[in-house]
């Protein structure tokens, strides 16, 4: 894999990550709407947008994402730019301090931008090539051929989970909502703590096959099938809410609804599975966010398995 190919991994993973981990008051700055302007004289702290057209004329502080939609670029951007499937326009008093991505979607920049980074395009046909262009392995999962069986399993993932977000909504909202707070306010820690579970975790099922050869590890892998199948819904009920409440303004005392927030959730979370390569990497750290602060919070209650508690006086 190459030098730009990571780079530009990492450039995803921090630009759809970034938002949700966050400090509260920086948070507060990330804007999500339709049409976003910021005219000449006006700064912002950040933008992520979600089918929306961006224009940029004043200063932005922070990254620059817009997931489909538009972005023109005739300001001063402090940080990146990254377009996902969108149209990119950098005109010739664009500055921009960091690296400019886009990923499908077009790409025109005019004679005399500033770009202090690197600038990655790659039109839709050829991403995976380019990622995995060395990959044979790769090339076979990804081809035409097996396409369609592909996108046929995700289908069925996607309905499947739609079901699993009404009955969780509907059944455990005061858990879901709690753990989704907790994710805000401590999203490294949840993070470290479901890799080290997942990772536990398998090591735990590879040993447990093994021992099936001889019928005593047979129980054990059903039983921590059934865990880590409960640990893992939780989890993604939790971040389904997240991103839902998220783009509401759920966190910034508007009300929503649990049902509503985990349904929106859940479109975004299946429409970022969908982009080739880089939404496996967005699925992969959800997934693990979701494992740890399911474990973090003892699925919702509101005890921390990891801070002691303190015995009441008199005790």
């Amino acid at each position: 894999m190459t030098k730009k190919t990571i780079a530009l991994a990492a450039l995803f993973g921090l630009a759809v990550l970034i938002p949700l981990a966050a400090p509260a008051t920086a948070r507060a700055a990330v804007i999500s709407q339709k049409e976003i302007h910021v005219a000449p004289g006006e700064t912002s702290e950040a933008i992520l947008s979600f089918g929306g057209n961006v224009l940029v004329e004043g200063q932005v502080k922070g990254d620059v994402v817009v997931i489909g939609g538009s972005i023109t670029i005739a300001g001063d951007i402090d940080q990146s730019v990254v377009g996902i499937g969108s149209h990119v326009i950098v005109k010739s008093t664009a500055r921009i301090a960091k690296d400019l991505a886009a990923l499908g979607g077009t790409l025109e920049k005019e004679p005399g931008c500033s770009i202090g980074g690197d600038t990655t395009y790659f039109q839709t046909g050829e991403l995976g090539d380019r990622l995995f262009r060395h990959g044979q392995l790769f090339r076979d999962v990804f081809s035409l051929s097996l396409l369609p069986i592909i996108l046929a399993v995700k289908l069925v993932m996607v309905v499947l989970w739609l079901i699993v977000a009404v009955i969780g909504a509907a059944l455990f909202p005061k858990p879901i909502v709690f753990a989704a707070g907790e994710i805000r306010k401590h999203f490294w820690p949840a993070f470290g703590i479901g890799l080290l579970a997942i990772l536990i975790f398998s090591i735990a099922v590879f040993i447990a096959a093994l021992l099936s050869i001889i019928l005593i590890g047979l129980p054990i892998v059903l039983a921590l099938t059934v865990a880590g199948f409960i640990v893992k819904i939780f989890g993604r009920l939790a971040v389904f809410y997240l991103l839902g409440a998220s783009a509401l303004g759920g966190f910034r005392d508007r009300k929503v609804t649990v049902m509503g927030a985990s349904l929106l959730g859940w479109v975004i979370f299946s429409l970022a599975g969908f982009v080739p390569v880089l939404g496996f990497f967005f699925t992969l750290v959800m997934n693990a966010v979701g494992w740890g602060i399911a474990i973090r919070t003892k699925f919702g209650s509101r005890e921390n398995w990891f801070v002691k508690s303190t015995p009441a006086p008199g005790c």
